[in-house]
């Protein structure tokens, strides 16, 4: 399996993973999260396990339970956890959090491994399970770079008792923290649906399935339709952009199980849109990968503006597809596009407005920025280099070494 991917990274990077693997052989991993479907984490890790394994690692994945009032709880913390916008935790929420840990305490076998990963918030609370000689690690995938303080106050009851924590960016590491930190950046596979060259034929077709132009320029977001990702921002940019260009909006985007708040973002963006011949809004299943391939393939001018952003893996994805992507200047966007090399960093509406259109303006500007982009990805932000920086980090846990 992992040949497949000499093409992208070359041979010697691949010896290189078998060789760092020797030193891990037989060690068994897991890693649990709060879905199997939506949302990049999930994603990742769907690709990455089978990885692990392919390197006689060992790795198993779970999944922790929970109910739509748990979720709702630790979407609010997520929010929270990017956002201090003075909304309390109230002693009822933090109540019912241990009881749902609880439940999943019976549930999930956690004790026959060396090293559990612990993916985000809603599953922190399994560290009481740890056992002696085992070796716990949170890994963040949310921008934690100014938290509420209650909010941080809930994560520092479980924390501090990890042996280690995970951010994407060295900015998002609170400076709280009593245990060791390292960064380690998510990434995307080249082999995966989502990212697999496409025939011209059916990128058309499925742009023309859902109702789009395949002839008219294409102002594109994928997100989860959450208030961070700012659809509406996009949509008052597009307006902005439509005042000049003749073009075409798609918000294109899928429910997590996990996030109860995301049936109400997308159900006010379509009563909002209800009007509009040119803007599309898609609530697509989570595994419409090759969809959602198809509309990056497609698509003039990809954004992402977000308001706050862990990582935004999509923004690696468009930029492998050769697309020049619009983002704002937050979280993990700012250390994917080089400003005015492989996209433009924007702070406002009106600026994403304003580069949508230069970009519209110019198709050799366009393929240039493009070219550069899919150059960075391969670089910086494939699973292989993922993979390595994984397998470096068990190593030194195990090992002691900080």
């Amino acid at each position: 399996m992992l040949e497949q991917y000499i093409p992208f990274v070359g041979e010697e990077t691949i010896h290189e993973l078998f060789l760092i693997s020797k030193k891990l052989k037989g060690l068994r991993v897991l890693h649990v999260n709060s879905t199997y479907k939506g949302g990049g984490v999930a994603e990742i890790l769907h690709r990455l396990v089978p990885l692990m394994n392919d390197l006689e690692i060992k790795t198993d994945w779970k999944v922790f339970k929970g109910d739509k009032k748990f979720f709702t709880f630790t979407k609010k913390l997520h929010n929270l956890l990017h956002i201090a916008c003075g909304h309390c935790i109230n002693s009822e929420e933090i109540v019912y959090y241990l009881k749902i840990t609880y439940e999943n305490f019976k549930e999930l076998d956690t004790e026959n491994y060396d090293i559990v990963f612990i993916h985000d918030p809603q599953p922190m609370g399994l560290i009481i399970k740890k056992q002696p000689g085992q070796k716990w690690i949170w890994r963040c995938h949310i921008d934690t770079s100014s938290p509420d303080p209650q909010a941080w106050n809930f994560l520092e009851n479980f924390l501090n008792t990890y042996d280690a924590c995970i951010f994407h960016m060295p900015e998002f590491i609170y400076e709280k923290i009593e245990i060791p930190t390292y960064t380690i950046r998510p990434s995307i596979d080249p082999l995966h649906p989502k990212n697999i060259e496409l025939p011209e034929e059916e990128i058309q077709t499925t742009l023309t399935k859902f109702g789009l132009d395949p002839e008219k320029p294409l102002i594109l977001q994928v997100s989860r339709f959450d208030r961070l990702k700012d659809p509406f921002g996009v949509l008052k940019a597009f307006k902005l952009v439509k005042k000049k260009y003749d073009c075409q909006l798609a918000l294109v985007g899928s429910f997590a199980p996990d996030d109860p708040e995301g049936e109400i973002v997308y159900k006010e963006l379509i009563n909002l849109t209800s009007d509009e011949k040119d803007v599309f809004v898609l609530n697509l299943p989570p595994d419409s990968h090759k969809e959602v391939n198809a509309f990056q393939r497609g698509a003039t001018v990809v954004v992402q503006k977000s308001l706050k952003e862990g990582f935004g893996l999509v923004v690696s994805e468009a930029m492998w597809k050769g697309k020049p992507v619009v983002g704002s200047n937050v979280g993990g966007i700012k250390r994917q596009i080089v400003h005015g090399v492989t996209g433009y960093l924007v702070n406002s509406i009106e600026g994403a407005a304003v580069r949508i259109k230069q970009l519209l303006a110019n198709k050799y500007f366009r393929e240039e920025m493009g070219f550069h982009a899919k150059e960075r990805v391969k670089h910086r932000f494939l699973i292989i280099r993922h993979l390595r920086d994984y397998l470096i980090l068990m190593y030194k846990i195990l090992n002691q070494i900080f």
